[in-house]
């Protein structure tokens, strides 16, 4: 079994060098500590966690809170997993995976929230730990999220572009800052290049924008493109259309968003807006961990860490 003098003498390093990047991760050349853990990993040398908890007073634990049901059908939270759990794992960090009714089992050293609602503010409020949110938040905490805004921007322009001349935007009916910044991205669009566009909202499910499209299909003249606010609404409207027995992409476009999954396997495959869950999962973990090395006083809208990584728009068969 490796210890901890061979992994110093493989990396070239001293054995204090070790420890640090094992223990404060955070005080140790990112460049160093990847070398690190590379000599790590070749001779299978595994730490002692619960003695660098001892040491270091900290949990070595990370809690993932996801504050709304999670859909087995959708690979949505698999793949910002899979990014928290990867980074987590180059930190020596294991993580938590907690709901609305076991958020308060256990402890940890900090905790990842996504899927908050107002109502929830009063309990964050009161945890002593670091936190930081997937998604924008207007409290004051450290958030990681994509550019809705510019993403429904970008969509939309691209729809124009495509050469449909009326835009419909459908959203997420909640009142969240996500779809808040996708709805103003929309407004801006069709207001500074004077195009024919409406907004509705609907509940997330295919089914709901299905019928909605039936109920109301004499307000959509050929010749329009709708954009999604997420994949599983621009699949029942592209159902809704074909069942109208009208053709997309050539007579009407869809362009969804997220591309987690549910774009492959619409009837027409959907061009949507990627958003990139893995890589939003992994700088949401390194964010926390500079939190938890660096704890402070509570933040303020004013210092609040925000981390942007734009979607991009997957181009496929549901638009021209």
């Amino acid at each position: 079994m490796a210890t901890l003098n061979d992994v110093a003498k493989r990396a070239n390093v001293s054995k204090m060098t070790v420890s640090r990047a094992i223990n404060h991760p955070e005080q140790v050349r990112p460049e160093l500590r990847d070398s690190i853990l590379h000599v790590m990993a070749e001779l299978n040398y595994q730490p002692n966690a619960a003695a660098r908890a001892l040491v270091s007073r900290r949990t070595r634990v990370v809690k993932l809170t996801i504050f709304e049901d999670m859909d087995t059908t959708e690979p949505y939270y698999m793949m910002l997993l899979a990014g928290i759990a990867n980074e987590l794992n180059q930190h020596q960090y294991a993580l938590q995976l907690a709901t609305r009714n076991s958020y308060e089992v256990g402890e940890c050293d900090g905790y990842i929230l996504t899927g908050i609602r107002q109502k929830n503010y009063a309990w964050v409020e009161q945890l002593k730990q670091p936190v930081v949110f997937f998604g924008r938040n207007q409290q004051g905490y450290d958030y990681v999220d994509t550019n809705n805004y510019q993403a429904i921007q970008d969509s939309s322009a691209y729809a124009i572009q495509s050469g449909y001349t009326n835009l419909v935007f459908v959203g997420i009916a909640v009142d969240e800052p996500f779809e808040q910044d996708r709805e103003r991205g929309f407004r801006d669009f069709i207001t500074a290049n004077q195009v024919s566009g409406q907004l509705v909202q609907l509940a997330n499910h295919c089914h709901v924008a299905t019928d909605y499209v039936r109920q109301h299909w004499a307000d959509f003249p050929s010749n329009t493109a709708f954009i999604c606010a997420s994949d599983r609404l621009g699949i029942g409207i592209e159902d809704g259309i074909i069942l109208q027995g009208k053709r997309v992409p050539e007579d009407y476009g869809v362009i969804g968003f997220d591309g987690v999954l549910l774009n492959q396997i619409a009837s027409k495959r959907l061009t949507t807006m990627k958003q990139p869950l893995e890589a939003m999962g992994r700088a949401a973990v390194r964010l926390l961990l500079a939190n938890i090395a660096n704890p402070g006083s509570p933040a303020t809208p004013h210092d609040q860490e925000k981390i942007i990584i734009n979607s991009r728009l997957s181009i496929a068969e549901s638009t021209r």
